[in-house]
């Protein structure tokens, strides 16, 4: 057993409002903490599918004065969800207004059914059917 356990993810969002309202209403995320730093001008907002003592959460980190996007760079990938039906799923999503830069298909050089959906700030999240 290792001496390691994965907590948590943390991207910078710019609208906290909005990014919490996309990762809890659109992806069935929990908020299970919130806090504000104001002498730091930072807010932290901790999401995920189950308490932070057994589950890897999400954590959104928005700086009070960021007014330009984020540049999310060439070495960030994507985030990775499990959903059990992946076209029923996005149907879901397109109809909420989610971009779906991939649609559900196969993966290259391989049989699993995998989209990719971005969030507000243009996150890319993989989205991989497991049944």
């Amino acid at each position: 057993m290792s001496d390691f356990r994965f907590l948590h993810v943390m991207i910078r969002v710019r609208d906290l409002e909005r990014s919490q309202a996309f990762y809890t209403g659109q992806l069935g995320m929990t908020l299970l903490r919130r806090s504000d730093y104001p002498e730091g001008r930072f807010t932290l907002a901790f999401l995920g599918y189950g308490p932070e003592s057994a589950n890897t959460v999400l954590e959104l980190t928005h700086n009070w004065d960021q007014a330009e996007p984020y540049v999310i760079g060439t070495g960030f990938g994507h985030l990775a969800l499990a959903v059990k039906d992946i076209h029923k799923t996005c149907e879901r999503l397109a109809d909420s207004g989610v971009k779906i830069p991939r649609p559900p298909g196969p993966m290259k050089h391989g049989s699993t059914v995998i989209a990719f959906i971005e969030d507000p700030d243009g996150y890319k999240i993989e989205l991989i059917e497991r049944t």
